[in-house]
């Protein structure tokens, strides 16, 4: 400290208190003091605290005593940490939003925020609305896409005049009259100011306050003062900063010792301290940056991980400090080794720049809060110091205060700033274009200021941008999208500071390479040579420059400038020419090229972004006269001509041949045309003047006769020749008509020794996506010369360059075509031919809305397809514009998507056929034919002709110099070539005996041209056709009569005739005596007609033979079947099969033993009631009555939903998605079968072979787990992990069918008789309530079949169960924390999952849930279930009765009695109150179904008794259950029902309540307050719902068990509800009749007292938790995907990390947010599994079901394995949008979403992703998939 007081003057120091100016300036001075002196006093080191403490220096120097004026309720001071802005909005003070007319909305887009654009109302692709206004404002059935802002920084554009085709009326941003004058009286202005030669720049002295604010606060002038004071000298200790920060990171080799010590530093000590500081990229990966920092810093691994965020998240992070600087420069040589920036400066430097980081956090800060109410003045104040030249305001700077710019006149700090801007990093960089935009929406004027400022310095900005720049997408330079795109600032900047012929001049120096000292040199020279190999042609970042142009050409005024303004257009030539014919190619003849450069790749992106701007700059010319457009024409031949016609010794022959001109004769007439071989000069792709001289020339409303005659002209061919000779007009039109040849030659073959290269540059320049900005502009102009010249003298060019004079003068073998190549040219030069001779849009100047009908018609025409599909047929300015989907509803019907599979098509509409042309240019020869057949077919229906006409339609262009395009038809060249094009095919088919290659193309190319000629030009056409006379004297006319009844050509005589005879109505005579009579020819055709009826009766004859056959060998077998049924009676039973095994083939009988391939996996599906929450109550009550119906479709099902439905269906409210609390799931086992069979031997070999495949694939990812014992099915590739047995042997006993009551008795008698049975007792636990230990999963008695010597039979069945029990024991040692019974520690007896009630009965319970919601009339929840389940169902049941027989092995009925009577004395409370079982658990406390699975198991007779009494346990449960859950809701929030529905099933349901709880006082008392708040209808509604599910699940296991004595009955009344139906099947006495039986009422009574004596009563927690009993569902999706942007903060926040997630998944299980493959949830100690895997273990055990809310996918998994599966949203046109690629806005699709449930429901998500894992061969787990 004390060595930096002695720097500043004691004066200073003295004087800083004494005078009475100086005091108000006090806290300045202190902020001055304390900025200058910190980063000594603080070590150099940067904390938090040093943050807050800069904080609040700026602050109080920044109110000095006002405070309170912008505090709310008068704090004296800021919370530590906290800003300003947070503290406004903590308090509320920033929550309304103010309205304004006029003023913009402004809301700046956080990372992650969505974003809307509106096709229909937006000016261009810039303007965007924020959700808030998009919500506001209506768009209905406009074309609104939906983004994601991948930045923060863009803003609203809401309000803003400039950026709306109309106004949106916006209730937050009112439209207003006085900003729209504002703007046109600016533009005004701007067009009378003569630019000056130092371009102006506004400075704060221009800003005026905004006008009518109405939220206006008086502001004290001394705090006026202090704030911009303050806000000035932060600004300018920035700058200090960073006038000596590094432009760029160290290269590959840091500096040395030496040079880190001349390292510019504001540092007045030297000191040797230096910082180490790693910089962000977009390169490098997190785990990279991590490993490195591990490995040379020795940090562990979790601060590495740390560092990597922060720099990841502020842009660079100060990795190590030292005065050890030849450590830290080795270092930052390992560093940079990898490419990673990295610098070592000074500490004090760094320290500063962290303050200034803090310091721009600060002004961000300003621009979010408001004085009082006026939200504006902060801004304008800061906007005004920016606009201020700087201050030398340091203690410390010992620089001249006078800095300058080189190029701008008196910069201000705003200059500075954007100047500094790539010496930040990624943090203050953000927030500094924040900064700036909120500037521009505060205030109206300033957006031409900043504009100024950014244009006068743009070139420096575009220096930093291409070549320093680590960050590219955090530049500066993307400010210029909100600058350039607003029109009225665009014209200020391209009049007053010259920015397009600036941005020109970049571009002619950046790509010439006119690079040095890391500045583009300007202005460039103007004679540099290009060469596409060097690094600017490599560069990525060139195609933002070119939109840069784009975007300001593109505005209204600007064009306006371009039209009437000679030198735009002739600095635009000069720029196009430097690209003129770069990259030549050159055909290789003889051997293939050696090596392929992609070169081409670079040079054709860079051209392609020049024609984007040419396609503008042309269009501009609509505004001129005809004088300047000439002109315009005249300034491009100019640069053609000077580029490729000059000789000079500079020229690059490669580039440009020399031009020379050769005689040629065609017919009997000499041409004078340009000598040039395709085959062997070199040709260019690249034409960029051409392209722009074809713009030029499409404006023909200009180029109209009578413009051009009032001009002096009298037509284009005038304008063209007054200039230039028609030999330099031939030169301009030969290097398109070059490419077109060397086209056709590359496509039929002759270029292949060029490599791929070349087929590469040719699909790009023909790609339907840019083929209009290049490919379409050739032909374009030769079908302007065809105006402009004679059209004979361009169509002997054209066959010249394409090699075929000779071939159309009657040569068919050529010098260098072999004969396919030759047919293959002449194809091509038809289609050239048919398009200029044709193709009338550009001709006419088709309006865009009619040319996107075109394009959509033809795309359409080949058949329905998606819009995907449709969007890659139609060039992409007309998909980009506003009316594409308006006409493409017009033309098409769309046909939403039904099923899950498949997508919405659109389907071209009937009388949009009448507009097809078969020759449309842009089809191929293979749509061609299928379009032709597409019509064909359709005019044989409608005009029910055999071989219909599609009839050419007449060009009709009416203006413009191309109405006489279609005399070229009179052409004598033209004729010729008609002439031996079928002459030529007739010739050779004659001679050879068959149709030449390509000849049906070229037969349909020619005839289509010969329709089009006798409609255009009939009289002369015909004249010539029949008066040029060729080979062997005849005319064309005698070759198509000979070529009318040709016996090759039959196809053709429709198309021929209707030629002919149109051809005849001129020249009657001439014809009539060449036709031959189609009589004489009809005997030719005769044998060809015999042949084929010949043909068909064979045909005919066989097919009866066979019909024959077939019926004799039918009732030879019903005959074999009638002997066997006659034998059968007295031979011995024949084994019953039960199909074949899928491994051997063979049957499956009771000769060898087979079970089912089974699955078992451990689940958290089946839901528990949870109590404490109203809205399940209010379901509960709520509930339909019958579960085995579907519900009503409420909800209309049509795709894309109705406006009215996507309104209704606003938010997300709740943070879970309306999901089911994971914590009330119920922990089982679930099996299921996939219904194929197998021995249990193939089943062992089987299991062998996977073992094998997985020691061969040892890093596969494999579909099956072998310690998990998985295996895949190996024909339906389902996961299994047991066998289950299948129930071969005898039927079960018949049921027991005595009354309830005599069965008790004889029940009672039976036990009276038998001696007590010790084992059993021993058997069943002490701690339970009754169960057998021998039904438990981790059983110590338990023996596999390996060490029991059971009977041979029952061997094959222990090893079934030995597969059960493995898989079982397994989970259920894993499983122990999940199950709420209190059971035997492990290795006791009884210890695990009861198989009862964890396996058998949560199988049935979720199969029945599974069917909720779904049947039809007649049927019951049993008939809904497949064969395959409940042969699933009886073999789970045949493992139970096994683990009894292996209990008592050594009794003869192998225990059932026993267990039996068990059950019975378990049930009967009588029995159950004997000395021998004390169960110390009430049995209400258990499953009553459980026990019911038992008796299936071990005595299924007495299953009717049992479930009566199961059913009033379940019954009695229900009622303790509802008293605990009841207690807990409020009975004012629940609905009420009319009245009681049920009373005739629940009788006195007050009376039951509370004789149920009267054992407990407690209960009691609580059941009372239930009753009387809930009333009986409530009450007994609750009842229906909770204990249907019991019944429906006993039909299910008794159906299982007996399938036919619980049959549904034929005559079951279904009117009835569900209840009703079921009781009647179960024969179960409902519980009104009560009353009337006793023994029901014994038993309950004394479970009831057991109960209410036992401890669980005593607490209110009484131990019974009631099952969920509606229809399941998943988490709640919006209708709408970008509704979950709404308010993410509120919906979608992680709770791990406590941050929104930037990926996030959503659990469609219990609705909570994680992180996707993040960095900050991972699971560090768990081989690095992310959030999903992190969260899939606490919430749903093994399964997980995640929503992508980014991807717009479904991420499914199971045990460490999962996969992708397609999004339930589509977007408007009816097709998933991954990722949001395209950003439509989706809409939910039931069936998929459907499809989902059914899924998980079904538990088929293991199987899922098994399928998908069994599909792919990967190399290492399925993450890399």
């Amino acid at each position: 400290m004390s060595g930096l007081s002695s720097f500043f003057p004691a004066k200073l120091l003295g004087s800083m208190h004494s005078n009475p100016r100086e005091r108000q300036t006090e806290p300045l001075s202190r902020l001055r003091f304390t900025l200058e002196t910190m980063p000594g006093s603080r070590k150099y080191n940067f904390t938090p605290a040093t943050r807050a403490e800069i904080l609040a220096e700026l602050y109080d120097a920044f109110w000095g005593p006002y405070a309170h004026l912008f505090l709310p309720n008068s704090n004296s001071s800021l919370p530590l940490h906290a800003t300003l802005s947070e503290v406004q909005a903590s308090v509320g003070q920033l929550k309304e939003p103010q309205v304004v007319p006029g003023r913009p909305c402004g809301h700046i887009f956080k990372k992650g925020e969505s974003c809307f654009r509106c096709k229909d109302c937006a000016l261009d692709d810039s303007c965007v609305l924020c959700s808030r206004c998009f919500e506001a404002t209506d768009h209905t059935d406009h074309n609104v896409s939906f983004f994601i802002a991948q930045q923060s920084g863009g803003c609203c554009d809401c309000g803003d005049v400039e950026a709306w085709r109309h106004t949106i009326n916006c209730p937050y941003h009112p439209y207003s009259p006085e900003t729209a004058e504002y703007i046109s009286s600016f533009e005004a202005k701007t067009l009378l100011h003569t630019p000056r030669a130092h371009a102006k720049t506004l400075t704060s002295r221009d800003i005026p306050p905004v006008k009518n604010y109405p939220f206006r606060t008086h502001v004290p002038p001394e705090l006026r003062e202090s704030i911009s004071r303050t806000i000035g000298y932060a600004v300018d200790f920035v700058l200090d900063t960073l006038d000596s920060s590094p432009d760029e990171t160290f290269g590959p080799t840091p500096p040395t010792d030496v040079t880190l010590r001349l390292q510019p530093t504001a540092d007045p000590l030297m000191l040797e301290q230096f910082a180490l500081v790693i910089w962000n990229d977009d390169k490098h990966s997190f785990d990279e940056v991590i490993e490195l920092l591990h490995d040379i810093t020795n940090r562990s691994r979790e601060e590495a991980a740390q560092i990597a965020d922060r720099i990841d998240e502020q842009g660079r992070e100060i990795i190590e400090m030292s005065s050890n600087s030849t450590r830290l420069l080795e270092m930052a040589r390992a560093i940079a080794q990898i490419d990673l920036g990295v610098t070592v400066r000074r500490s004090f430097d760094t320290f500063r720049e962290q303050v200034s980081a803090v310091i721009i956090e600060w002004l961000l800060d300003l621009t979010r809060s408001r004085l009082g109410t006026d939200a504006l003045i902060l801004r304008e104040i800061l906007a005004s110091e920016l606009l201020s030249p700087r201050k030398n305001s340091s203690l410390l700077s010992a620089k001249d205060p006078s800095r300058v710019l080189p190029d701008i006149h008196d910069p201000t700090r705003l200059d500075w700033l954007f100047l500094y801007h790539a010496r930040l990093w990624k943090r203050p960089r953000l927030n500094l274009k924040e900064i700036y935009a909120s500037l521009l929406t505060a205030v109206i004027h300033h957006f031409a200021h900043t504009a100024s400022h950014f244009a006068g310095i743009y070139h420096r900005i575009i220096d930093a941008y291409l070549l320093t720049d680590r960050e590219a997408e955090t530049s500066i330079k993307y400010f210029a999208l909100q600058l350039f795109t607003v029109p009225s600032v665009s014209l200020y900047i391209v009049r007053h500071h010259n920015i397009v012929s600036r941005l020109l001049a970049i571009i002619t120096a950046f790509f010439t390479n006119q690079i040095s000292d890391k500045r583009i040199t300007f202005p460039p020279n103007p004679d540099a040579e290009i060469d596409v190999d060097t690094f600017p042609f490599k560069s990525k970042r060139f195609m933002p420059v070119f939109s840069d142009l784009r975007y300001l050409c593109h505005n209204e005024p600007v064009q306006e400038l371009i039209a009437h303004n000679r030198e735009f257009i002739a600095q635009f030539a000069q720029t196009c020419q430097i690209f003129m014919c770069i990259n030549p190619n050159k055909r290789a003849a003889s051997s293939h090229v050696e090596y392929e450069t992609d070169a081409w790749i670079s040079v054709f992106n860079v051209t392609l972004s020049l024609s984007r701007v040419i396609k503008i700059y042309g269009e501009a010319f609509s505004r001129a006269t005809v004088g300047e457009l000439v002109a315009a024409i005249n300034t491009v031949m100019h640069h053609i001509l000077k580029c490729i016609a000059v000789g000079d010794d500079r020229r690059e022959l490669a580039r440009f041949p020399p031009v020379a001109f050769h005689e040629v004769v065609y017919g009997e007439t000499t041409y004078k045309i340009i000598d040039f071989d395709v085959m062997d000069g070199p040709i260019s792709f690249h034409h960029s003047l051409q392209w722009l001289l074809a713009e030029l020339f499409k404006h023909i409303d200009v180029l109209d006769e009578e413009p051009l005659r009032a001009a002096g002209y009298d037509s284009l061919k005038d304008v063209c020749m007054r200039h230039v000779s028609e030999e330099a007009l031939l030169t301009v039109i030969d290097y398109p008509l070059r490419v077109l040849a060397m086209i056709a030659q590359i496509r039929t073959g002759l270029w292949v020794r060029n490599g791929f290269a070349i087929r590469g540059q040719l699909l790009h320049y023909r790609d339907f996506m840019l083929r209009e900005l290049c490919y379409d502009q050739d032909l374009f102009i030769l079908q302007t010369a065809l105006v402009v010249l004679d059209p004979n003298t361009v169509f002997v060019s054209m066959l010249d360059r394409f090699q075929l004079l000779g071939y159309f003068s009657g040569a068919t073998l050529h010098p260098s075509y072999d004969t396919s190549h030759l047919a293959g040219m002449v194809e091509e030069f038809f289609y050239v031919l048919i398009t200029i001779l044709t193709e009338t849009a550009s001709a006419t100047k088709m309006s865009l809305p009619v040319a996107v009908r075109r394009e959509i018609v033809h795309a359409l025409a080949v058949g329905p397809c998606s819009f995907t599909d449709l969007v890659k047929r139609v060039a992409e300015r007309m998909v980009d514009d506003v009316c594409f989907e308006r006409v493409l509803k017009d033309v098409a019907h769309f046909k939403p998507p039904e099923s899950t599979s498949d997508f919405g098509t659109y389907e071209l509409r009937d009388e949009a056929y009448d507009e097809v042309n078969p020759f449309f240019y842009h089809y191929t020869r293979n749509k061609r034919e299928e379009v032709e057949v597409v019509l064909r077919t359709r005019l044989k229906k409608k005009l029910g002709i055999q071989d219909p006409v599609i009839a050419p339609k007449k060009m009709n262009i009416i203006r413009g110099p191309f109405v006489t395009l279609s005399s070229s038809f009179e052409s004598e060249v033209l004729v010729q070539i008609f002439f031996y094009g079928i002459y030529n095919i007739l010739t050779l088919t004659d001679a050879t005996g068959a149709a030449p290659p390509s000849a049906e193309a070229i037969l349909d190319q020619i005839l289509h041209l010969a329709m089009v000629a006798v409609s255009e030009r009939p009289e002369v056409f015909s004249g010539l056709a029949v008066h040029k006379t060729y080979e062997e004297g005849k005319n064309l006319v005698d070759i198509l009569c000979a070529f009318e009844y040709h016996d090759k050509y039959p196809t053709y005589r429709g198309r021929v005739q209707w030629t002919l005879d149109r051809i005849a109505e001129h020249q009657r005579d001439e014809v009539g005596t060449r036709r031959r009579s189609p009589d004489s020819g009809s005997k030719a055709e005769d044998p060809k007609e015999a042949k084929k009826r010949a043909a068909k009766a064979r045909q005919e004859a066989i097919m009866r033979q066979m019909k024959a056959q077939q019926e004799k060998v039918a009732f030879n077998f019903e005959d074999i079947d009638d002997d066997d049924d006659e034998d059968q009676a007295d031979t011995p039973e024949a084994p019953v099969s039960y199909g074949t095994c899928i491994v051997c083939q063979e049957e499956l009988n009771s000769s060898k033993s087979f079970g089912s391939l089974g699955f078992i996996q451990p689940g958290r599906q089946l839901r528990k009631q949870p109590d404490g929450f109203q809205s399940y109550t209010n379901e509960a009550m709520t509930c339909t009555d019958s579960l085995d119906r579907p519900l009503l479709a409420t909800r209309d099902t049509s795709f894309p939903p109705a406006p009215d439905e996507v309104k209704n269906s606003k938010r997300v409210q709740s943070t879970n998605f309306d999901a089911f609390p994971s914590q009330f799931t119920r922990f089982g086992l679930h099996a299921s079968i996939c219904s194929h069979m197998m021995h249990l031997d193939c089943f062992t070999v089987y299991s062998g072979s996977i073992r094998q495949r997985h020691r061969n694939q040892a890093t596969r990812n494999h579909p099956e787990s072998i310690p998990r014992k998985e295996y895949i099915c190996p024909l339906c590739k389902s996961l299994g992990n047991v066998i289950l047995p299948v129930v071969v042997s005898t039927p079960p006993p018949e049921l027991n069918n005595l009354a309830f009551s005599d069965w008790v008795r004889a029940a009672g008698i039976s036990i009276l008789k038998s001696k007590p049975d010790p084992v059993v007792e021993s058997l069943q636990f002490r701690t339970g309530s009754g169960e057998f230990v021998f039904w438990t999963a981790q059983d110590s008695a338990y023996q596999s079949h390996l060490r029991v010597a059971d009977r041979p039979d029952s061997t094959e069945l222990h090893k079934m169960v030995d597969t059960v029990m493995v898989v079982a024991k397994n989970i259920s040692q894993q499983s122990r924390h999940l199950r709420e019974r209190t059971e035997p520690e492990p290795g006791e007896r009884g210890a695990g999952m009861y198989l009862p009630e964890e396996l058998v009965g949560y199988t049935i319970s979720a199969i029945e849930v599974a069917l909720r919601g779904q049947g039809s009339p007649g049927k019951t929840v049993a008939d809904m279930i497949t064969d395959p389940q409940y042969r699933m169902i009886r073999g789970l049941l045949s493992c139970l009765t096994k683990l009894v027989s292996l209990s008592f092995k050594f009794r003869p009925d192998e225990g059932r009695e026993a267990v039996r009577q068990a059950i019975i004395k378990r049930l009967l409370p009588e029995w159950s109150r004997t000395s021998f079982t004390t169960f110390s658990h009430p049995l209400l406390l258990r499953d009553p179904f459980a026990i019911l699975v038992e008796t299936a198991a071990v005595a299924p007779d007495m299953l009717k008794h049992i479930m009566v009494l199961t059913y009033y346990a379940y019954l009695a449960r229900t009622v303790v259950g509802l008293v605990y859950i009841l207690n807990k809701s409020r009975s004012s929030a629940t609905p009420a029902p009319a009245s009681r529905k049920y009373e005739d099933l629940f009788g006195d349901t007050r009376m039951f309540f509370m004789s149920v709880v009267r054992h407990s006082p407690i209960f009691e008392q609580a059941a009372e307050g239930v009753l009387s708040s809930f009333g009986e209808a409530r009450i007994e509604q609750l009842l229906y719902a909770f204990t249907l599910p019991f019944l429906r699940r006993a039909l299910i296991l008794c159906r299982a068990t007996y399938p036919n004595a619980f049959a549904t009955p034929p005559d079951l009344d279904d009117s009835v509800c569900e209840y009703r139906r079921l009781i009647k099947i179960l024969d179960i006495p409902p519980l009104a009749e009560l009353p009337a039986q006793d023994t029901i009422q014994n038993a309950l009574s004394g479970w009831c007292a057991h109960y209410g004596h036992s401890h669980a009563a005593s607490q209110l927690n009484c131990g019974v938790m009631l099952e969920y009993p509606s229809i399941y569902r998943l988490a709640r999706l919006p209708l709408v995907l970008d509704h979950l942007y709404l308010d993410q903060d509120k919906t979608m926040t992680c709770a791990r990390c406590k941050t929104v997630p930037l990926d996030a998944a959503i659990c469609l299980f219990c609705g909570t947010t994680v992180c996707f493959q993040s960095h900050c949830c991972m699971d560090r100690d768990n081989q690095y599994r992310g959030e999903c895997n992190m969260h899939t273990r606490e919430c749903c055990g093994p399964i997980g079901l995640y929503f992508l809310v980014k991807r717009c996918s479904l991420l499914y998994l199971y045990a460490n394995n999962g996969a992708f599966g397609q999004s339930p949203y589509l977007d408007v046109h009816g097709e998933v949008d991954v990722s949001m690629r395209r950003g439509r806005r989706q809409y939910l699709h039931r069936a998929r979403w459907e499809e989902v449930h059914k899924i998980w429901l079904n538990h088929g998500i293991p199987t899922l992703i098994a399928r998908r894992l069994e599909g792919t061969v990967d190399s290492g787990g399925w993450e890399t998939l």
